[in-house]
């Protein structure tokens, strides 16, 4: 496990290796499937969460793709309901965006991100669209399922049902409701 101090003065640590580290440096290793743990130096509250955020906005540049409005109005919320919309919306958004990545494109008619202009790939995962130059090609999907491998029924069946209650809450407009996982 990396463990790294970070100092009131923003540098970070590594025990570990007894040296100073950066964020990408740390992001790096955690992509790579090491865990973590950031403590303050001085009061040893933990600050992985808001180091691991950070690490988000700042080195992978996700604060660029979100409007200066919409960040406005974050700054804005009370703390409840900054965490509401976090817990829900985002948590719903990434996992329709996993469930389309991995070729649930049943959902694309009701996708708000079909027209938006953005990278070949994400458009094509997103909506549609032939790839860019040096991309890979998006795998087939024919207008009839594939037969099914045997002792496969079960777990079909347990997606197909999950699908339909994800074309449900995108006819409604609602998040999926807490508690459901997948059967994997």
């Amino acid at each position: 496990m990396l463990q790294v101090k970070k100092y009131g003065n923003r540098r970070l640590y590594d025990t570990e290796g007894s040296r100073y580290v950066t964020l990408e440096e740390i992001a790096e290793r955690v992509r790579m499937g090491e865990d973590l743990k950031v403590v303050d130096a001085k009061s040893g509250q933990d600050l992985t969460q808001v180091t691991l955020a950070q690490i988000i906005l700042e080195s992978r540049g996700a604060a660029r793709l979100l409007p200066v409005s919409l960040l406005k109005q974050l700054v804005r919320m009370r703390d409840d309901a900054l965490a509401e919309f976090f817990g829900r919306y985002i948590a719903w958004a990434l996992e329709v965006y996993l469930q389309l990545k991995g070729g649930a494109r049943a959902v694309v008619p009701w996708n708000p991100l079909a027209d938006l202009a953005m990278p070949g790939i994400l458009k094509r995962w997103f909506g549609g669209g032939a790839p860019a130059a040096g991309e890979p090609a998006p795998p087939p999907f024919p207008d009839e399922p594939p037969p099914e491998p045997a002792g496969m029924s079960d777990e079909l069946a347990a997606l197909r049902r999950e699908l339909a209650e994800l074309r449900r809450t995108v006819e409604d407009g609602r998040p999926p409701r807490k508690g459901r996982r997948s059967a994997t």
